[in-house]
């Protein structure tokens, strides 16, 4: 315990080729390959989240369920997630990474055929229920590319499951857009039966994935994966010099992981355990999924009548959405998160608040003026823009870094459920809050949890920007 706790400066006086080698080690290809084929399910995941948005709108008329059933439908996916969430850790450590993506893609396959085949409210909640489940399993990706990133690139290549999730929002929502003009009771069934194609190219993409990360692979550098080995033995205890594989799965087998984690942590692993999941709660709790979900019924409550407008508009959302995603993958490394993070909550809260006050304003008008739906549809693209280039990503990579290594399984897979639950939460509620409180005070309550993170993260983040996933854990135990 004592050798954990030894400070990063020591380490590195010891061993020069963590000061020497490490500075600006090149890119690897086989890191970056294998995080784009591990992101395959994080891209499952937003495409069966995002083709709900307006899928609701044909199954409502098709299947001709209430508006309550529809919050649970879409909202419930994310509760379902936590028995993949919270077993994605155990699971991992017992049959492999590699083998945990293979049967997140025979899951992913199952979950969608169920639902497109489903002729009532029963078997589409079956259906959502064996979906969240796999989306649920995304927290081994999310650990995954964590340990194929070198120390360089972790900011980027961390990113990537976020990017893939937006991506696959944004075919969810350009397959809603593409299929309603068909009839009603085809139109919702193609859309989900889409999503049973993509998981078989992560199956097979899942067998040139290794078991467990190399070092010599993913690192940019012989000399890099030689000095990562260095510090990882000595913060794990491991004393056998000629061992070229290190596996987080040994660590993580250790019967008292649960202990260590939440039970008895140390002051350091409860500081990094807070965090992490203050973070997750106010990251969803800020209403995105809200957004991300009800975004046609967002447009209809600011002016638009059309179906076509309001999925076009939707898909402007994922455009959106998507394209901001890639600042922090550029610049989380060159910044720092805490700039990201930031910039991100203010710029999020200014955008609620516009979009409260444009959307108060449409109920003055039987037919609002063009630029006050402008201003909410704005308002709208600004919000998921500032999501996207901060909270969103950022809180992901934040989490995955940080949480030490022979508790990342399990640590991730809490963060994950506490994220997921929110998630739900705020899914399954926004109808029934929006019609109790109105709709411009329901963005105006996200609107304030926002700022409460704005002010968690200036006053309890601290910078990870260039640190191992070793010197973390020293840079938590300082005030």
């Amino acid at each position: 315990m004592e050798k954990a706790k030894e400070s990063t400066s020591e380490t590195t006086l010891r061993h020069p080729l963590l000061s020497s080698k490490l500075k600006n080690p090149p890119k690897s290809k086989y890191a970056f390959a294998s995080a784009m084929i591990a992101s395959m399910a994080s891209l499952l995941a937003g495409y069966n989240i995002g083709v709900m948005s307006g899928a609701q709108i044909f199954i409502k008329d098709d299947l001709k369920i209430s508006d309550v059933q529809i919050e649970i439908l879409a909202g419930s996916v994310h509760i379902y997630s936590l028995v993949g969430s919270l077993t994605a850790g155990w699971t991992s450590d017992c049959i492999g990474r590699r083998n945990t993506l293979l049967l997140t893609s025979i899951i992913y396959l199952l979950g969608p055929l169920i639902t497109c085949a489903a002729n009532n409210y029963f078997w589409l909640m079956v259906g959502r229920f064996v979906t969240g489940i796999a989306i649920g399993y995304i927290v081994v990706v999310r650990i995954y590319v964590a340990e194929v990133s070198p120390a360089a690139t972790r900011g980027f290549l961390t990113a990537l499951p976020e990017v893939a999730i937006n991506a696959g929002l944004l075919f969810g929502y350009v397959s809603n857009f593409a299929f309603a003009y068909l009839p009603v009771r085809l139109s919702w069934r193609i859309m989900f039966a889409l999503a049973s194609v993509p998981p078989i190219l992560l199956g097979f993409g899942a067998f040139s994935l290794p078991e467990s990360p190399v070092l010599t692979q993913i690192s940019g550098s012989g000399e890099e994966a030689e000095a990562q080995l260095i510090e990882i033995k000595e913060k794990a205890g491991i004393t056998r010099e000629d061992t070229e594989v290190v596996s987080t799965q040994n660590y993580s087998q250790d019967k008292n992981i649960w202990t260590e984690l939440i039970v008895t942590p140390t002051p350091v692993v409860c500081r990094i355990i807070i965090t992490v999941l203050a973070l997750q709660f106010l990251e969803q709790a800020s209403g995105i999924d809200a957004v991300v979900l009800y975004s046609p019924r967002i447009f209809e409550k600011a002016g638009m009548t059309t179906t076509k407008e309001l999925l076009g508009a939707t898909i402007i959302v994922g455009l959106t959405k998507t394209a901001l995603i890639l600042v922090p993958m550029f610049l989380s490394d060159r910044v720092g998160r805490r700039p990201l993070l930031l910039s991100s909550t203010a710029g999020m809260a200014g955008s609620l608040i516009m979009l409260g006050l444009g959307l108060q304003m449409v109920g003055d008008f039987v037919i609002a003026p063009t630029w006050i739906v402008a201003v909410c549809v704005m308002a709208v693209f600004s919000y998921v823009g500032f999501f996207s280039a901060g909270l969103g990503p950022v809180t992901m990579a934040y989490s995955s870094e940080t949480i030490p290594l022979k508790l990342r399984a399990q640590g991730m897979g809490l963060a994950i459920a506490v994220n997921r639950l929110v998630c739900g939460v705020v899914a399954m509620t926004f109808i029934s809050i929006y019609e109790e409180i109105s709709i411009p005070c329901t963005f105006y309550m996200y609107a304030v949890i926002i700022g409460f993170a704005f002010v968690f993260v200036y006053f309890c983040l601290p910078e990870t920007r260039g640190k191992s996933l070793e010197e973390i854990e020293v840079l938590f135990g300082k005030r």
